[in-house]
């Protein structure tokens, strides 16, 4: 059977991203853990959160839905019960992973913009309690998810595989939970996002030049002025973040605005439309999304970019014995 082309790159791009993926947030979460890479504790908090939200969005969504769907389709995993599971806890890491985006976002733009609020809010304390407010509220908000699949056929008296229930277009409870979804995920976090970091970079740009002009003005030396140098490392984490998040989202919110706004639909079966490919190609974005961070850290953060090294390393050194002793 000749296979649509967007079928055939993910056919191959999903297990590739879950083999780079999954490690590399595994790495991740164990050298933020260790507190060494020159961060506050309050940022750990945030980014070790955020690498489990996009680990357990790459179980989820790549492993136990794309890749399980490609290659074991006739798999446990497939009864409708744990297939409808899967898919709720699916929603919740999506949710957990953009949310946790914007509250960091937002910790960075009070720890940069308030300094007198900053000593209050941007603490590990108030990083933890926030992080679990979101993941709570996210398991909470997509419960719904799990009782809106029936079986897709039956075989041999099981249910198998999800198909969403026809009554969940029509009925009005169902249609104010997908229009509340839509807004909370991805309309709010695109646009808290966006506008957030225009109002931390526009408070950069405007203090340092305060800060330069005083500097002239009292004859300081021309050497680097710390203050400054740790305001840059802030913006270009934070943009490096939040900037990744915006770019590889953007496929998937240009297409939920032409599903409002157009007659186009999602989960067409025709792989040859132009808007199917480009919502397939959003899905691809989106999961792609879940693994970049580490790299950011990596080009961004010297001391982690070291431990990382240290890490490799140790690991050679320990598979060399291994092998030597095997031998």
């Amino acid at each position: 059977m000749n296979q649509p082309v967007i079928i055939k790159i993910e056919s191959v791009y999903y297990p590739i991203l879950a083999i780079v993926g999954v490690p590399a947030n595994l790495v991740t979460i164990a050298i933020l853990s260790h507190g060494n890479c020159g961060l506050s504790k309050c940022i750990t908090r945030y980014l070790v959160a955020m690498a489990v939200a996009d680990l357990m969005f790459l179980i989820f969504d790549v492993i136990l839905y794309e890749i399980k769907d490609s290659y074991f389709p006739y798999s446990f995993l497939n009864y409708t019960p744990i297939c409808s599971l899967n898919l709720a806890l699916l929603f919740v890491s999506i949710d957990c992973s953009v949310w946790l985006t914007v509250v960091f976002t937002f910790d960075r733009f009070v720890a940069i913009c308030y300094q007198t609020l900053r000593t209050k809010y941007c603490t590990e304390k108030t990083a933890s309690v926030v992080i679990t407010v979101v993941c709570f509220l996210s398991i909470i908000e997509n419960i719904p998810y799990y009782f809106i699949y029936e079986p897709r056929e039956i075989i041999d008296n099981k249910a198998w595989s999800c198909y969403v229930k026809s009554n969940f277009y029509t009925l009005p409870i169902w249609i104010a939970f997908w229009s509340l979804e839509t807004v909370l995920t991805p309309f709010a976090p695109f646009v808290l996002i966006i506008l957030l970091n225009a109002l931390t970079i526009r408070h950069i740009v405007l203090a340092n030049k305060v800060r330069n002009r005083l500097r002239v003005k009292n004859k300081v030396d021309k050497n680097p002025d710390p203050e400054l140098e740790n305001r840059r490392k802030s913006i270009i984490l934070l943009l490096a973040v939040s900037g990744s998040f915006i770019l590889l989202w953007m496929v998937i919110f240009i297409c939920y605005i032409c599903v409002l706004f157009t007659d186009v639909q999602f989960l067409e079966s025709d792989y040859n439309d132009t808007f199917t490919i480009a919502e397939q190609s959003s899905y691809m974005l989106r999961c792609l999304s879940s693994c970049t961070n580490t790299f950011i850290y990596a080009v961004s953060q010297n001391k982690f970019r070291n431990e990382l090294k240290n890490k490799m390393k140790r690991l050679l050194a320990l598979m060399t014995k291994l092998v030597k002793y095997s031998n």
